[in-house]
């Protein structure tokens, strides 16, 4: 749902926020801790970052109405995984810019502030000094679009948040992620 009184460059300072704090998590991502498991069933730390380094370009390409082959296999993140996210994440931004009035950024403030946990929970990081405003702006979104219906496999049932949970906390915990 569009808030006339949000601005496209607030939506887009908030996005910019998200794929920052995102990008830096992965450059801390040691690479001993690659085949450590995350909080998403059956991925790796490896997997969860082969997935948020491709995920901008995928958004980007959808906002550029070009086609996307959603059962293709992910491209592995490669040697640098924080430069090849930083890169995608500046190209869905741009993608933005070209397409102003497209939207809300929030699916990809959803995408960014579920994996963000997923990724600090994995490596020990801690989302404490994470911009909330993405993972609630995310949360909204899911809140209003995420049926029991439509969680399908990738969204488990929402789960408790702890008293006194963040706003990651409590996105990791309505996307069905133990808390």
């Amino acid at each position: 749902m569009h808030n006339p009184l949000v601005t496209d460059d607030d939506q887009l300072a908030v996005l910019r926020r998200g794929l920052d704090q995102l990008e830096a998590l992965l450059a801390d991502v040691r690479p001993d801790a690659l085949e450590d498991p995350t909080p998403c069933t059956d991925w790796t730390v490896r997997d969860l970052v082969d997935h948020v380094v491709a995920t901008p370009t995928r958004f980007a390409r959808m906002l550029r109405d070009e086609p996307i082959d959603w059962s293709a296999p992910t491209p592995p993140a490669g040697d640098d995984p924080a430069g090849a996210f930083h890169e995608h994440a500046d190209d869905l931004m741009d993608a933005w810019r070209e397409h102003s009035g497209a939207g809300d950024v929030d699916w990809q403030c959803a995408e960014l502030a579920v994996h963000t946990w997923d990724l600090a929970t994995a490596t020990h990081a801690g989302t404490g000094g994470l911009d909330p405003a993405v993972a609630e702006r995310g949360l909204a979104f899911m809140q209003a679009n995420l049926t029991p219906d439509n969680r399908g496999p990738v969204f488990g049932p929402e789960q408790p948040a702890p008293d006194g949970a963040d706003a990651y906390g409590r996105i990791a915990a309505f996307a069905g992620r133990a808390v």
